[in-house]
């Protein structure tokens, strides 16, 4: 291809783009965690028992977890604009059949549609991102945007749960998606224009759908299922059992077949191997923190549910400073590793400091600063690794590849809400046996006491996860700094075809 093509000049309505990929992004990420706050109110008010109210969250994980891969290939297919818009509206009509519920069939329904069309839209909006910011410099600060909302987003998810909650009822933390929805789709019509040539129109792979699909849900449901039957419970390994073998399947089909779903040279790559595998564990970490937290402050502490939305705020501040002034400014001047390592050790500090939670410990001697580097950490390392994440792909593997990023942290937040939490329970347990007099004088000092020595001997378990995602950062990745191309220099991974295929994917001009 000529020189004259590859200067071609960028589309000058990528940035407006941008602010609407953002908006989308961020309603799946509040979903995410604005459900949560409302579902004691929802269970109330539809009669839903103890035992089934899991699947309001579960219903959504197991379709969103296991269908990303699908929704990223359908992207390549389809076209990622069509893909992103036709993700919006299904969202959008998704969320008010939740917000109209009017019994637990309904709601089931409507958050397994949320996840379906939430998997078409996720790896969409991370793909359009990768094939309209091609410079270094651009590609810095739209990931530095895209990563400080998919890190904060969950939070700030908490707030508006509480406050819709508190000051209307729960049926708004779904109708609140609608008008999301329905702005970001007008304006992505309107205003997004997808490079030319960069589909992939090879047929679609449907064994490699089926297995990565069943495998998938079979994982996701092992863990939550752990998470309430437990470890040993015939249901939960059956569900392991079936993940191995359906997933080991599901790449011995991509090995073989001409037009695979995944691509292995997508996640062979020792750089996005190593994005994808600390990414997921850090999400683990992070997710249990989450749990603790809110459950910490609410039941522990007292708060409400909308102040506890606003004690996750210097999290947020946290995120957004790392991504946007740290990981964004840096990313085009160091390598990706030097940003990733460190942040996640960052993360780890501020993680223990939790650990030394109490029943009374002050929120702005501990649970403060914690929060802060936590964010700060997790900001400065998750921008440059979404973007490592679909850097050097070739454009016809960049849905699928976005589709990755978010598989690794779906099925970690999934893990890390399941592994920590039955850590926290069984810790919490022995505790509670081994003070058994104290609870004879103060049952309900005891119940507290426990609760918390249980949060903590799982967040130490979430301090470790954090170190090795950062030791998998520093030995995995090691991409060197972006040129000005958007090329990743010094890379070792054998993928100059898929970097130079990217420079090339015909970009809209003016």
């Amino acid at each position: 291809m000529s020189k004259t093509a590859d200067l071609r000049l960028p589309d000058p309505s990528r940035w407006k783009a941008l602010a609407f990929i953002a908006l989308a992004q961020l309603m799946v990420v509040l979903d995410a965690t604005i459900v949560n706050i409302a579902l004691p109110h929802a269970q109330t008010a539809l009669g839903i028992t103890d035992a089934n109210k899991q699947w309001v969250i579960t219903a959504y994980a197991l379709a969103f977890g296991g269908l990303l891969l699908f929704g990223g290939r359908i992207a390549d297919l389809w076209g990622r604009k069509r893909t992103f818009v036709v993700g919006l509206i299904g969202f959008a009509l998704a969320s008010a059949l939740g917000g109209a519920a009017q019994n637990q069939g309904m709601l089931f329904g409507s958050r397994a549609l949320q996840g379906v069309f939430g998997a078409l839209l996720a790896p969409a909006a991370l793909s359009l991102l990768a094939v309209m910011f091609t410079d270094a410099k651009e590609r810095a600060k739209a990931f530095g945007i895209y990563g400080a909302i998919a890190g904060g987003g969950g939070a700030v998810g908490l707030i508006l749960g509480g406050f819709l909650t508190q000051t209307l009822n729960w049926r708004w933390t779904f109708f609140v998606n609608i008008p999301f929805a329905i702005v970001a789709a007008a304006g992505a019509y309107f205003v997004i224009r997808e490079p030319a040539g960069s589909r992939n129109r090879s047929p679609l792979d449907v064994p490699g759908v089926v297995l990565s699909a069943l495998g998938l849900v079979s994982l996701v449901y092992g863990f939550t299922r752990a998470e309430s039957a437990g470890w040993s419970d015939a249901l939960t390994v059956g569900s392991f059992v079936a993940a191995g073998v359906l997933l080991l399947s599901f790449v011995l089909t991509e090995a073989k077949v001409k037009s695979p779903l995944l691509p292995l040279r997508v996640v062979m790559d020792r750089n996005r191997g190593g994005v994808y595998l600390s990414l997921g564990l850090a999400v683990i970490a992070m997710f249990g923190l989450f749990l603790f937290l809110t459950y910490y402050l609410q039941v522990v502490q007292g708060y409400s549910p909308i102040k506890t939305g606003f004690a996750f705020m210097p999290m947020i501040a946290g995120m957004i400073t790392g991504s946007t002034q740290i990981g964004a400014r840096l990313m085009t001047r160091v390598p990706a590793r030097t940003l990733m390592g460190p942040g996640f050790l960052v993360a780890a500090v501020g993680m223990l400091l939790l650990t030394q939670l109490d029943v009374d410990t002050s929120y702005a001697a501990v649970i403060l600063p914690g929060q802060l580097l936590l964010g700060l950490g997790m900001g400065t390392a998750f921008m440059p690794a979404m973007s490592l994440a679909t850097h050097g792909v070739e454009a016809r593997d960049a849905g699928v590849a976005s589709a990755m990023v978010n598989t690794s942290q779906q099925v970690g937040g999934a893990i890390g809400t399941a592994l920590l939490n039955t850590i926290a329970a069984s810790a919490a347990t022995a505790y509670a046996t081994s003070h058994a007099a104290l609870g004879a004088e103060n049952p309900e000092l005891l119940k507290l006491q426990s609760m918390v020595h249980g949060f903590t001997g799982a967040i130490w378990w979430a301090v470790g996860i954090l170190v090795v995602a950062s030791a998998i950062a520093l030995t995995f990745v090691n991409a060197g700094r972006p040129t000005s191309a958007g090329t990743s220099g010094g890379s070792a991974s054998g993928d100059a075809e898929g970097v130079e295929d990217e420079i090339r994917v015909p970009v809209v001009a003016h």
